[in-house]
């Protein structure tokens, strides 16, 4: 084990800080639409843009739209470039909005739960700089109230389903992503941190 005490002349004048984590904050569309999408195409994956704008420490969502054009498997979905070049003139038309990154579905296959964590191929499609977020669903037959997770998420049950959702960033090329901060204030009983 190392300790530095000071006296090594390589650090001195610089100030290391911690990296704090970066927060997300999902306007009351953007939330409406990663929950619709995710429901509607249910035990196949969705895949949508996220637009909104980026600071120094966070992402504000303003909308999560949809890829209508996707082809969506169970384990899977693929955009292709062609299809964006569709849309990119309309939404370089929005000024004060950008896309700042895509979310995805996560199901159930099998006997195992979706979970809301970048597989290796997720990881592999992550771009530096860039917002991802994972919205884990099921339906569980029970229903359980909205609520802050101890790990940045946020989960809860809207109509049949049972969602929980996380978002996750890349500060540096081929790095292993982070987990940002959800906040989010327009669930049924859930308040902003």
């Amino acid at each position: 084990m190392s300790r530095n005490d000071g006296k090594d002349t390589r650090t001195q004048g610089r100030i290391i800080r911690p990296q704090r984590p970066m927060k997300v904050y999902l306007s009351e569309n953007a939330f409406m639409g990663l929950l619709l999408g995710s429901a509607e195409v249910y035990k196949k994956e969705s895949l949508g843009y996220l637009l909104g704008y980026r600071l120094d420490d966070r992402f504000i969502v303003e909308y999560a739209f949809s890829l209508q054009t996707a082809q969506r498997r169970r384990r899977g979905v693929i955009f292709r470039k062609q299809d964006h070049k569709k849309i990119a003139p309309i939404l370089s038309s929005f000024v004060k909005l950008q896309i700042i990154g895509d979310f995805h579905s996560h199901t159930p296959y099998g006997e195992s739960k979706g979970l809301p964590v970048p597989s290796p191929e997720d990881i592999k499609g992550m771009e530096p700089e860039n917002l991802y977020i994972i919205i884990a669903i099921d339906k569980p037959g029970i229903t359980r109230p909205w609520r802050e997770n101890k790990d940045g998420s946020i989960s809860g049950s809207m109509g049949d389903f049972f969602f929980k959702i996380s978002a996750y960033f890349c500060s540096k090329a081929n790095t292993m992503p982070s987990k940002a901060l959800i906040y989010c204030p327009f669930p049924p009983g859930l308040s902003v941190g």
